[in-house]
């Protein structure tokens, strides 16, 4: 947990991420990625410089069968406000419209719940757990699907919500996240959704698995063109820290 702190801390340090009296609510799926988010936006609380508030917000798709006493555990033994919204997302998309790619929707209405929310409790940031890899298969999704030069960006204001999406795990690698999983023990909860596992998203992760054979480094020579590159200048950090700073002077 200390690597992953400390590259999660210089994300926040570098694109200003969190200011003093922030209430944050953490995207609370039950993955892996998710849950060590929370844990470990916890252990930071205890020294970050900034004072903050922090809850989690699960969405429920819908599914049938789906369980989420162990998050319910999980946050109550590290002192976190759990808060379900139930929803109707995933038979909407499975069962009414019968989505063949369905992945990309239901990431936007499982957000859009999710900020709705966060909105309507009073929070003014929301914590998605994405991770390096998550920044570099976008990268490539974007590259060879859609012609563009494109990934998330580690802060986002929502204008028409007037809220804020903020990445704090942009630096760290999943690997690192399998790692301290295993290490603390924590229970994951089971993705129901029937195209986990069948994505273009674990096409390119697979992808890059395979190029390691032969470019051992091009995992970190892309993330470095994403952050560094100044022609591609997707993640201008000057730019990022002024949309931050405006939400301290409102």
């Amino acid at each position: 947990m200390k690597q992953i702190l400390g590259r999660l801390r210089r994300a926040v340090e570098d694109f200003n991420m969190i200011q003093d009296n922030d209430k944050i609510a953490v995207g609370l799926s039950g993955g892996k990625d998710s849950m060590l988010l929370l844990y470990a936006l916890k252990l930071y609380q205890r020294f970050s410089p900034q004072k903050f508030d922090l809850c989690a917000i699960t969405v429920n798709l819908g599914f049938d069968g789906y369980n989420p006493s162990p998050l319910i555990d999980f946050c109550k033994g590290i002192n976190v406000p759990l808060n379900i919204i139930d929803t109707q997302i995933g038979k909407i998309i499975f069962e009414v419209r019968q989505e063949k790619n369905p992945c990309s929707i239901c990431a936007n209405m499982r957000k859009g719940a999710l900020n709705n929310a966060a909105k309507a409790m009073g929070y003014n940031k929301v914590a998605y757990a994405h991770h390096s890899d998550d920044v570099v298969e976008t990268f490539l999704m974007s590259l060879f699907f859609e012609g563009r030069i494109n990934t998330f960006s580690p802060v986002v204001h929502l204008d028409k919500k007037d809220i804020y999406v903020i990445r704090p795990f942009v630096y760290v690698e999943e690997i690192d996240i399998y790692g301290a999983i295993k290490k603390l023990n924590l229970q994951i909860v089971k993705n129901p959704c029937p195209a986990n596992g069948n994505t273009k998203r674990q096409y390119f992760k697979d992808f890059i698995k395979d190029m390691r054979h032969e470019i051992p480094n091009i995992k970190e020579n892309i993330m470095g063109a994403i952050s560094n590159t100044k022609q591609i200048n997707l993640w201008d950090k000057e730019k990022i820290r002024e949309i931050c700073k405006k939400n301290t002077t409102q």
